[in-house]
């Protein structure tokens, strides 16, 4: 067998690992907008955020004991768990439990998906690894063109109640995104379960000592109410797809990394017709499949880097 051949199908095969890892990713994020919204109705966005950090960061510091690890950071980890958990962390989720309280979870998630499109205007600048391929633009228009067509297209606006100040919190999510998925491509060596772990860490602790400061511990009596969702939030919709996130972002890079984004409505979407038993509409199957061949498009003009 040329080597031609074994190289072809070595390229094909990182292309699917890195798309399953996509689509698992996705999966377990789908639920975080509905579990945020339920929770969000008794806590404030602040504290919901020190909560969810926190549990997440909590049960992988103790994975991290288990297995001989050191828990507190160390060199220049300090800077950048800061940096993450601001940007990451921090910022994005407290602005989107305040725009979920007036916007809709669809157009909530439409805008977070244009994250790619930042990113990809963003990082070619700094990595020439990044530069935008033919196949990338391809992707990335097929992706955001199938995303408005699943949610529902120009209907999405107007059921959003016209909230102006729950769609602009919401605009600021992708910025901030953008600039942490870029961050990260500038972490040399870092372990993707630290990384997690780490923004994790550096958002909860200042969220819980301001919301202390400023509200009290009253501000977390509601949480006996949600502790399962909060388990489920914090755990498998946080600790868990942030870890895969991060190795995404270090193997694909933050143009296509962040392409997980366009997946969650897709999962959103099967699970409501899978568990509540609601109708698949021809436009969510078409924009469904728009939007995964345009991830597998632009994924495949990436696989095997570091």
């Amino acid at each position: 067998m040329s080597s031609s051949v074994v190289e072809a199908a070595r390229g094909r095969g990182e292309t699917a690992f890195l798309f399953g890892q996509m689509l698992l990713c996705s999966f377990l994020w789908a639920p975080a907008f509905l579990l945020l919204q339920r929770i969000g109705v008794d806590l404030s966005p602040l504290a919901l955020t020190a909560l969810r950090d926190l549990l997440g960061g909590g049960v992988m510091a103790l994975w991290f004991l288990v297995i001989g690890q050191r828990i507190l950071p160390a060199g220049r980890e300090w800077a950048d768990w800061a940096v993450l958990g601001v940007l990451q962390v921090i910022v994005p989720n407290t602005l989107t439990v305040y725009a979920l309280g007036k916007i809709t979870t669809s157009l909530a998630s439409l805008i977070q998906s244009s994250t790619p499109l930042l990113v990809a205007l963003i990082a070619p600048f700094l990595f020439a690894s990044e530069r935008l391929t033919g196949a990338r633009i391809v992707g990335m228009a097929l992706g955001i063109g199938g995303l408005v067509l699943l949610l529902g297209g120009i209907d999405l606006l107007r059921s959003s109640d016209g909230s102006v100040p729950g769609a602009l919190a919401m605009a600021g999510v992708p910025v901030s995104y953008a600039l942490g998925n870029i961050y990260v491509r500038l972490v040399p060596n870092a372990p993707p379960a630290r990384l997690a772990y780490g923004q994790l860490v550096f958002s909860g602790l200042p969220c819980l000592a301001v919301v202390l400061a400023f509200s009290g511990p009253s501000a977390f009596a509601a949480a006996g109410d949600h502790l399962v969702d909060l388990a489920v939030l914090s755990l498998m919709a946080t600790a868990v797809p942030l870890i895969m996130f991060m190795r995404i972002l270090r193997l694909a890079g933050p143009t296509v990394g962040t392409m997980v984004g366009y997946l969650v409505p897709v999962w959103t979407i099967l699970i409501g017709a899978g568990l509540f038993g609601e109708t698949l509409q021809m436009h969510e199957v078409i924009g469904g499949a728009l939007l995964l061949a345009g991830i597998v498009i632009a994924s495949a003009s990436c696989p095997g880097r570091a």
